[in-house]
């Protein structure tokens, strides 16, 4: 980073912080209004600098991120995590959504194979029971 250009590019900065694979990714995520800093929508140019707050909709969860350094590289997930840090509040919002979903998948198993006869009638006689 140069001292006349103290920041990075929005989608260059998401793609190097790993919240997304591409940078394609990142410009579709951003234009689709899934990616606000302070609050407020924005453009993949907009400049990225330390200490701006950003909210990442990302597969189903936000992440509300401070960031903390620049980069304009995709190195290491060790040194992608080393540019932002979660709030506290978002990472047990993110914890809670995913145990909510794990939850629902573990709900309702539907059966391997079509009910047999005897299967069958223990059905009807269960719907049977609301007749009454």
């Amino acid at each position: 980073m140069s001292a006349e250009n103290p920041g990075v590019r929005l989608d260059l900065w998401l793609w190097a912080a790993r919240f997304f694979k591409t940078r394609a990714l990142a410009k579709e995520a951003i234009t689709r209004s899934q990616v606000k800093i302070a609050g407020q929508t924005c453009k993949p140019s907009r400049t990225v600098r330390e200490g701006d707050g950003l909210s990442i909709e990302r597969a189903g969860e936000t992440w509300d991120v401070t960031v903390l350094g620049l980069s304009d590289r995709r190195g290491p997930a060790s040194v992608a995590q080393t540019l932002y840090e979660e709030s506290v509040e978002s990472r047990e919002r993110r914890e809670q959504q995913r145990a909510l979903r794990a939850a629902e998948r573990a709900g309702y198993q539907p059966p391997a194979h079509k009910p047999d006869k005897r299967a069958r009638r223990l059905i009807q006689a269960l719907g049977d029971l609301d007749s009454m």
